[in-house]
This record gives structure tokens, C-alpha cells and sequence, in this order.
């Protein structure tokens, strides 16, 4: 069975207005479509950053207590740079790996294995 979506732990979080912090979220596997869509839209035609803020707005299916389209650009937009920089390696690790496990190599020669869906935290 293929996986598609993959849940992830922030490493700061989001803030909401009324203070509460988000961290645990579930993010999908994209389609051709949420890569494309974005395209099209002036903020990203204006400024191609914006093109991530987008296109994470659209796989991000649960932040916290958020859900669906609760999940906005004016979200992505508000998260801290690490969570933003957190979010932009899970999104190609899942969708290069289809994992959220990061093989890597120590100095050593050993292999190890991080899950970058529990890097971000607790």
C-alpha cells in the first residue's frame, strides 16, 4: 500500500492569534496540480518565493487543532523561519524518498537513519 500522507512535529511551531501553538501536523503527497496551480496565482508571478508559502498551504492537510482550509498562505506565512525551512526538507524528503526516513553516513563509514518526522520535536 502506497503511503501518502506523513505526519510531522514542528520544531517551534505555529502561533495562532490567540496564542495557542501548533505543532503536529500531517502533510500529502502533492499532485501535479498543487504544483502547477501556484503558477498562476500574481503573488508568486510577483515574487517566485511565495511559490513554497502556496504550495505548502495546499499539502498541509492538519497543523494542531487546524484542519483543511483552515490551513492558509496567511499561516505558512506566519511560521518561523525554522519551521518554514522544516517544512520545505520534509516536503522534498517525502516526496523524492516516499519516506520520512533520511539515510545518512557518519564520518565512521556507519550508517544511521533519521525520521525527520520526529526531528522537529516533541
Amino acid at each position: 500500500m502506497m503511503q501518502t500522507e506523513f505526519d510531522f512535529t514542528l520544531p517551534l511551531g505555529y502561533v495562532d492569534p490567540e496564542g495557542n501553538i501548533h505543532k503536529h501536523g500531517t502533510m500529502r503527497l502533492a499532485t501535479a496540480m498543487d504544483e502547477i496551480a501556484p503558477l498562476r496565482d500574481p503573488r508568486v508571478r510577483a515574487n517566485q518565493a511565495y511559490l513554497v508559502i502556496m504550495l505548502l498551504a495546499r499539502v498541509i492537510t492538519r497543523l494542531g487543532n487546524l484542519s483543511g482550509s483552515q490551513i492558509t498562505t496567511h499561516v505558512m506565512e506566519n511560521l518561523f523561519a525554522p519551521d518554514l525551512a522544516y517544512l520545505q526538507a520534509f516536503y522534498r524528503q517525502i516526496h523524492e524518498q516516499g519516506t520520512t526516513l533520511l539515510k545518512l553516513s557518519t564520518p565512521g563509514g556507519e550508517e544511521v537513519e533519521l525520521d525527520l518526522a520526529t526531528l522537529g520535536g516533541s
